[in-house]
C-alpha cells in the first residue's frame, strides 16, 4: 500500500478509536450519579454550618435555632432545588473532615477560600471580598496597626482553632503569644476582659463585633493585611457546583444578596446573645 494511503488509514482508525473512547467516557459520566441528582432524589439538602460566626451563622441560645445570612442562603438554595433544608452542625476544626465523611452537601458559614481547602474540595463563585485585620480595645488602637507592631514579645493575639484565623496568626506571628480560645462566640469578650490584646480575623467580623462591643475598634477593615474571598464549600462535583454557581449568580445580580447581607449585618445580635 502507498505510504500516504497507509497513513490516511492509520489516521482514520485512530480517529474512530478516539471517538469510541470519547463516547464511552461520556456515557460513563452520564451514568455516574452526581450530587445534584442525589439531592433531588433524596429531597433533602444538607448544609453544614458552624453556628459561631455572625452575621453568617449563629446558633441562638434561646431557641437552639441557627440564624444568619448563610442560613437564609441555605434556605434559598433548598427552595431553588425544590427540596427540604437540613442544617448539619460542624466546626472549624472538623469542617474538612466532615466534608470528606459526606456529612453535608455544602458548607455555608462564612467560609474563606483557601488553597489548602481547594486541594480537596470545590468552592462556589465568591460572594464577598475580605481579609484579615485586627480588632482590639479602642484605647489600644494605635498600638496594633501593623503586623510589626503586633508581632512583639508580650503581645497576646487570641485565635479560634482550626480555621484561617489560626493559620494566618501562626504564619505571621513569631514573637507574639498566640492564645487559643475554643469558642468563637465568646472570644471577643476575652479582649474586653483584658485576657488578650487583640484578634486578627475577617474584616467583616471586626466591623460587626465593634458594633456589638463599643469598647472594641476594628482597625483599618478597608485595608486588611491580606486578600481573601468567601464562598460556599462544595464536594468535588462539577454538576452540583454549576447549579450552585448559577443560583448564587442570579441572587447577587438581582440585588437580593446585598439586601440580605445588610439585614443580617444590622440584625439585633445583642438580643440574640442573651440565653
Amino acid at each position: 500500500m502507498h505510504p500516504f494511503r497507509l497513513f490516511r488509514a492509520s489516521v482514520a482508525q485512530l480517529t474512530v478509536a478516539c471517538l469510541l473512547l470519547a463516547s464511552q467516557a461520556l456515557t460513563a459520566a452520564q451514568a455516574e450519579p452526581n450530587r445534584l441528582d442525589r439531592i433531588l432524589e433524596s429531597g433533602v439538602l444538607r448544609v453544614g454550618t458552624t453556628g459561631d460566626y455572625k452575621p453568617f451563622s449563629y446558633k441562638d441560645p434561646k431557641s437552639g435555632q441557627f440564624i444568619g445570612l448563610d442560613v437564609e442562603m441555605g434556605e434559598s438554595l433548598a427552595k431553588a432545588l425544590g427540596v427540604k433544608l437540613e442544617l448539619v452542625p460542624t466546626s472549624w476544626p472538623t469542617l474538612m473532615a466532615d466534608l470528606a465523611a459526606d456529612k453535608y452537601d455544602v458548607a455555608m458559614s462564612g467560609v474563606s477560600v483557601s488553597l489548602e481547602r481547594q486541594k480537596v474540595a470545590f468552592f462556589s463563585q465568591p460572594y464577598m471580598r475580605d481579609g484579615k485585620t485586627p480588632i482590639t480595645l479602642c484605647s489600644n488602637k494605635d498600638k496594633f496597626q501593623s503586623l510589626e507592631q503586633i508581632d512583639r514579645a508580650g503581645v497576646r493575639a487570641i485565635v479560634n482553632p482550626g480555621g484561617t484565623n489560626e493559620k494566618f496568626a501562626r504564619a505571621n506571628l513569631k514573637q507574639a503569644e498566640i492564645v487559643m480560645h475554643p469558642d468563637n462566640v465568646t472570644i471577643f469578650e476575652q479582649i474586653v476582659q483584658g485576657k488578650a490584646d487583640l484578634m486578627m480575623t475577617d474584616a467583616v467580623e471586626t466591623r460587626l463585633q465593634s458594633r456589638l462591643h463599643p469598647e472594641l475598634c476594628a482597625l483599618h477593615p478597608d485595608q486588611p493585611f491580606d486578600f481573601s474571598e468567601k464562598a460556599y464549600l462544595i464536594p468535588r462535583d462539577l454538576v452540583f457546583k454549576q447549579f450552585v454557581d448559577q443560583w448564587l449568580r442570579q441572587d447577587i445580580e438581582s440585588g437580593t444578596f446585598a439586601k440580605r447581607f445588610d439585614q443580617w449585618l444590622n440584625y439585633p445580635w445583642q438580643a440574640a446573645n442573651k440565653p
